[in-house]
């Protein structure tokens, strides 16, 4: 059974506090990046891999898409979407992603939204994608940046005063599952290196467009702790074409 802390009542509220959650793409840090790779979605049959509340499958929709399935595992995370995130053309799943089956060339655009890193196996996840997108179809994700996940923790070191001294990068090419914390709470993530990640597209037939390591936006910087984002990576942007 795949872990699903999102559907904890406790958890998914604290997520529900969120200012990605309450304000959708704008209050997410990575989105001004993001928005600039992502392909035309006028026409396109698109696939959200772990959609969450649903922003990004609202954003294909008003951008034309033609049809739209976002998949999650957390049924919570799903009622708020058909809530919020509704449109015609938009048709939400509850199931793990390593868990689907589709046609080969199914899709135009797959999109996925730092869910790639509650993923145990990534290789065979790839290798379904590249046979889903049609030639010429694009992938497009954010995953929490390696150096973010290697450690474990995913929390600073501190002096006895409680002052950030560094981040704390450690094991980073021992692959594998994380005790991470996350809004205080116990939470399993898998920790790969960039490599993975990069040569697993490219040995899937995919083409790399842009890589990126967001950094904060200027208009964010104001907000508590958001300075400190800039000592190190915490999100890596990948889009990538099928060949043909």
């Amino acid at each position: 059974m795949k872990e699903n802390k999102y559907d904890d009542e406790r958890f998914f509220q604290k997520y529900s506090q969120m200012l990605r959650s309450q304000k959708g793409l704008q209050g997410a840090g990575e989105w001004s990046e993001l928005q600039k790779i992502l392909p035309d979605f006028n026409g396109k049959q698109v696939l959200d891999l772990g959609c969450g509340y649903g922003w990004h499958c609202k954003y294909a929709a008003d951008h034309g898409a033609a049809s739209v399935l976002g998949i999650d595992l957390s049924r919570k995370m799903l009622q708020t979407a058909r809530q919020i995130n509704a449109a015609p053309q938009i048709e939400y799943q509850c199931a793990a992603m390593e868990d689907l089956r589709f046609p080969a060339e199914s899709f135009d655009v797959i999109v996925s939204s730092l869910a790639f890193h509650y993923v145990k196996e990534f290789e065979p996840l790839a290798e379904n994608i590249c046979q889903w997108l049609r030639p010429g179809g694009h992938l497009v994700f954010s995953v929490e940046h390696p150096v973010f996940t290697s450690y474990g923790t995913q929390d600073w070191y501190y002096d006895e005063n409680g002052t950030i001294l560094h981040f704390p990068v450690d094991n980073y090419y021992y692959e594998g599952r994380r005790d991470a914390l996350f809004l205080g709470e116990k939470v399993v993530k898998y920790h790969r290196t960039l490599t993975t990640y990069l040569n697993t597209l490219l040995q899937n037939g995919l083409e790399l467009r842009h890589i990126i390591e967001p950094q904060p936006p200027r208009e964010m910087m104001d907000l508590d702790g958001m300075k400190d984002e800039m000592r190190r990576p915490m999100m890596l942007l990948v889009a990538a074409v099928k060949k043909g």
